[in-house]
């Protein structure tokens, strides 16, 4: 009887992690949303297309996070929402959402791809709107 109340107590929050894993999209939905660089480039590639506004290029990891740290320091998230996702024949994933920051709203892409279970963002875009 105790391992059966264990097992009902266990299960929901095993179910709710396994989803997280499950969807990289929201993932890094969270991580964006809050605005903390070092958690939405833990999923960084070693390199990455980062634009911001109108700077554009393709740095290491940790060059990546530093400028995306001074973005969020310059622009404090108070919202993200994915409003399109999608992926490519090649496993290949992406998703545009909008980003309402202190100092206006950003146009947000990123693609991605889920190699042996980590995600790996390639690209990531903010854009003025």
């Amino acid at each position: 009887m105790k391992k059966l109340i264990l097992f009902l107590i266990i299960s929901p929050l095993l179910f709710l992690s396994a989803t997280s894993v499950l969807d990289p999209y929201e993932d890094i939905a969270n991580a964006i949303r809050s605005g903390d660089a070092k958690s939405v480039s833990k999923y960084f590639s070693s390199s990455v297309d980062l634009t911001i506004i109108s700077r554009e290029d393709v740095y290491s990891k940790a060059q990546a996070e530093q400028i995306l740290k001074d973005f969020f320091n310059k622009n404090t998230p108070r919202s993200f929402s994915i409003i399109h996702r999608g992926e490519s024949k090649d496993g290949s994933k992406y998703a545009i959402g909008n980003l309402t920051t202190s100092n206006g709203n950003y146009r947000t892409y990123y693609y991605f791809k889920v190699v042996g279970g980590n995600i790996n963002i390639q690209e990531l875009r903010f854009m003025k709107e």
